[in-house]
């Protein structure tokens, strides 16, 4: 597939922005209204420590709940095993476009985890990786409804994420320093 250009919003906060901290605080709420979605988050993982924290969470209205960790965190030893979603972003895997969670395959998500933890119907995992290790996660969702995402979408998102990873790594790697 083709690189599909980012629309112009997007592009513009993607090269405008001069830090981590500006790029991903602007980001989230245009890709969210980019998508219609209900919620943005970006999770942050250090493949080194194996430590992750979602530092920035965009909602659409005050009823959505906000995903957000002040402090990182080690991830519990069994959440490959609970999540196929985080299973794969482990091994560096293509993002996972859900189109429904309730009728997902279960290899693809365990929905009784996704119910449990984000209560979303529809979502984007977005694998931002680089040299094989996951550097974070950018997860767009839908709450009320299933959301067929389009080729369109699906290149954009996959763009996007090429180029925030440098960015993505930048912030993670500076957090533990």
């Amino acid at each position: 597939m083709t690189q599909q250009e980012l629309p112009s919003a997007i592009a513009n906060i993607v090269e405008s922005s001069q830090t981590p901290d500006a790029l991903f605080s602007a980001l989230l709420p245009a890709v969210g209204e980019f998508l219609q979605s209900d919620r943005c988050f970006l999770y942050l993982h250090n493949p080194q420590t194996n430590l992750g924290r979602v530092a920035f969470c965009w909602v659409r209205t005050p009823d959505i709940p906000t995903v957000y960790n002040e402090d990182w965190a080690a991830q519990p030893p069994t959440l490959p095993d609970e999540d196929p979603m985080f299973a794969a972003a482990l091994r560096a895997e293509p993002s996972i476009f859900v189109e429904d969670v309730e009728t997902a395959d279960s290899q693809v998500l365990n929905r009784e985890f996704e119910q449990e933890n984000f209560g979303h119907r529809a979502l984007i995992h977005a694998h931002i990786r680089q040299d094989g290790q996951l550097w974070g996660i950018l997860q767009p969702c839908i709450f009320s409804h299933p959301r067929i995402w389009t080729e369109y979408e699906r290149g954009v998102i996959n763009n996007l994420v090429e180029k925030i990873t440098p960015f993505t790594v930048s912030y993670v790697k500076s957090a533990f320093d």
